[in-house]
């Protein structure tokens, strides 16, 4: 059963360009990932510096072996550094 990750950040105007290749580094590597299906990001218009990233897999599994896997979380541990806190996930299934 596929399912949805929702990930959102709060990116201070300082950061964002140091943010940039961290995010675009994550986006290539979670794309060559078994059971990855797509990924969306959005700006939140009336919250700037706010985002929402919507990620699909196709189950459950795959996304858990994404989120363990060392080279993902290298990239995650320096985001989180960057920001200050640690990046929360939400996970959704279809109903």
């Amino acid at each position: 059963m596929a399912v949805k990750i929702i990930i959102k950040r709060i990116v201070p105007e300082n950061k964002a360009e140091a943010l940039k290749p961290l995010l675009q580094r994550l986006r290539n590597l979670a794309m060559q990932q078994p059971g990855y299906i797509s990924g969306e990001t959005f700006k939140r218009i009336d919250r700037p510096g706010e985002s929402l990233v919507v990620s699909t897999w196709q189950s459950m599994d795959d996304w858990r072996k994404w989120v363990l896997a060392e080279e993902r979380r290298g990239t995650q541990e320096k985001i989180d550094h960057l920001l200050g806190e640690m990046t929360e996930y939400e996970i959704y299934a279809y109903d």
